[in-house]
């Protein structure tokens, strides 16, 4: 590959644009992910294909939730209303990049 040289300028947010011949070298475009690698001074930017990011408080809930089930702790039943919304939607397409009506409280 030959080599690039390009500027770009971080913004008052510490953001940066990827210069076009550089988003074209490594073949991301929009919504394409790179990965930043600091080695020493220099820093490397390379194109991340398929990566899954492993959450680890995730991670750690699902282990929990696992060995709860194994194990028949802390299971109940689920309310009847939530059991036939979740059935009600099997029946219909699910679209993730529908937008969320309502508050949704986390």
């Amino acid at each position: 590959m030959q080599a690039i040289h390009e500027v770009a300028t971080i913004t008052s947010k510490g953001q940066i644009t990827l210069p076009k011949p550089i988003r074209q070298a490594l073949g991301v475009d929009f919504g394409g992910k790179v990965a930043f690698d600091l080695l020493g001074s220099q820093v490397v930017v390379t194109r991340v294909e398929n990566e899954v990011h492993e959450d680890p408080a995730i991670a750690c809930f699902l282990a929990l939730l696992e060995k709860d089930i194994a194990s028949g702790l802390h299971i109940s039943t689920l309310p009847n209303e939530l059991a036939r919304s979740m059935l009600s939607a099997i029946k219909r397409p699910i679209d993730l990049g529908e937008d969320i009506h309502g508050d949704v409280a986390l």
